[in-house]
């Protein structure tokens, strides 16, 4: 019996979220061929950040060994080098149809540790009105909305909000990007009756965004806050 395929997948064709070229296959998220070019964040990874280690002995990175977070835990899905260009397009290029795929695929691999988690709500990280004008979405909300959908976890992204329009973090020190996001968050909402949530993120460098959230999410009654990026750099 001949599979009738959707006309629309026909007509347009997905493009692969790592090389960017048409899938070879219809209905495809990635090229066979790319499918080795994805590198996952494995055991040994830190106990705090989820960064990827390159020893067992070790439990925590470089980072968070030096450092203080305020939040409970984190976990990442990919090695940030192997998706940089991925998650660029994404972000920058329009490629809005990549966070079916990252949806997908951080639910089928972090399911478990969802589940250990049990979150009451996935709150992705906010950008600026300004930003959000510009790009006209927010990446970071479109990977938790998939994320809710497959998992069946409430989104929540009316809980904070950026009120700061900060500085691009990447090539700022570490006492820079604290001082960068110095209120740069506001919570939204009088009454909140969450106890534990998870941010969504999709790069994770040195966890100041995520921790300058946290500490205005515990200051509103906020318990537990965790954290779940879709791309994490290398730890030592």
């Amino acid at each position: 019996m001949a599979v009738k395929m959707d006309p629309f997948i026909l007509l347009f064709p997905g493009r692969c979220v790592v090389c960017d070229e048409i899938v070879n296959r219809p209905g495809e998220h990635v090229c066979d061929s790319c499918k080795k070019r994805i590198i996952y964040i494995k055991e040994p990874f830190c106990m705090k950040c989820g960064k990827q280690l390159k020893r067992d002995e070790k439990e925590y990175c470089d980072d968070c060994g030096k450092r203080t977070h305020l939040y409970v835990q984190g976990a990442a899905l990919y090695d940030y080098g192997s998706m940089s260009d991925s998650v660029f397009r994404f972000k920058y290029a329009g490629r809005m149809e990549y966070a079916a795929f990252y949806g997908k695929d951080l639910y089928e691999k972090k399911k478990s540790w969802l589940r250990m988690v049990d979150p009451d709500a996935l709150v992705p990280v906010p950008i600026h009105s300004s930003r959000m004008r510009k790009r006209g979405y927010n990446q970071s909300e479109l990977i938790a909305r998939e994320l809710s959908r497959h998992s069946g976890i409430p989104l929540n992204t009316k809980l904070i909000q950026r009120v700061k329009r900060t500085q691009p973090l990447k090539n700022l020190t570490h006492t820079e990007r604290q001082n960068n996001l110095k209120r740069a968050f506001k919570i939204r909402q009088n009454d909140v009756k969450l106890n534990t949530i998870v941010i969504i993120d999709d790069i994770y460098t040195t966890g100041s965004t995520i921790d300058a959230m946290t500490g205005v999410l515990k200051e509103a009654g906020i318990k537990k806050v965790f954290f779940l990026s879709l791309t994490i750099g290398r730890g030592m």
